[in-house]
């Protein structure tokens, strides 16, 4: 059995913009119709799309502009490239040291920190020896006589200075030497392992490292872990005895 070609058409569903389309005549027509509206569809959701992509956009500039103009650091993609070491930097910090050493009067000689971050580098001249518990010494004159004992009392003069060649105290300054007991602590391990294998008249400078310097914080004297250099002259080493009178008693040294 044949159908007509008008029965075809009449049962053909076409788009919403075809609605009008009954008979066979203007079937071409109606297509073209149908065709553009898909176009025209697809070219609005573009546009909507690009009109998403800019809103964002936006956004993310404004965002940005925010946090630059409030302080705020984003966060940005880092790269694991590592600094290396410049010669010319170190060569430029020492020359500086060097001067600030000249302006305050520093002792020839005198040895230089190199800091870069948390890292300190001591250059000092080939007069120097360095122990394994970081302390640095130069002998000016070895002396004679006996090393001190714990208990026994030491008698020296001493200048100290910062790490900018700065003096910061001196014995000669005040007049007398000091005197101290050697084994009870009254000094910085680095000091009292400098003197303790000196000999009366040695002469001695003493680089102490801050692991084997004095105490930091706000009730001491020093406020930051330095380096600390101290000349040191060794006078005379004495015996000491405790000595008991009644209800009283204590150390004479002769």
């Amino acid at each position: 059995m044949l159908l007509s070609s008008s029965f075809l058409v009449s049962h053909i569903s076409f788009p919403s913009c075809c609605h009008t389309a009954q008979s066979f005549p203007i079937q071409k027509s109606t297509f073209h119709c149908c065709l553009g509206a898909t176009f025209q569809d697809k070219r609005v959701k573009e546009q909507k799309v690009n009109i998403l992509h800019y809103e964002d956009n936006m956004k993310r500039r404004s965002l940005l502009f925010f946090l630059i103009t409030s302080g705020i650091s984003p966060a940005l993609p880092a790269f694991g490239k590592t600094k290396s070491k410049n010669p010319y930097d170190e060569r430029r910090l020492l020359e500086q040291n060097k001067r600030i050493q000249r302006e305050n009067n520093a002792p020839e000689e005198f040895p230089s920190f190199v800091r870069e971050g948390f890292t300190v580098k001591v250059v000092t001249s080939d007069n120097y020896v360095k122990r394994d518990s970081g302390l640095i010494l130069w002998d000016f004159a070895v002396g004679e006589g006996d090393c001190p004992k714990d208990g026994q009392q030491v008698t020296f003069h001493y200048v100290g200075y910062n790490e900018s060649g700065r003096r910061i105290d001196s014995t000669y300054l005040q007049g007398s030497p000091a005197k101290i007991r050697m084994g009870t602590k009254a000094l910085v391990p680095g000091f009292e392992e400098g003197i303790r294998d000196m000999r009366p008249g040695g002469k001695r400078r003493i680089i102490i490292p801050p692991e084997l310097g004095p105490p930091v914080g706000p009730s001491t004297f020093f406020s930051s872990k330095q380096f600390e250099v101290f000349d040191v002259e060794l006078l005379d080493v004495q015996d000491c005895k405790r000595r008991t009178i009644g209800f009283y008693s204590d150390v004479v040294c002769n």
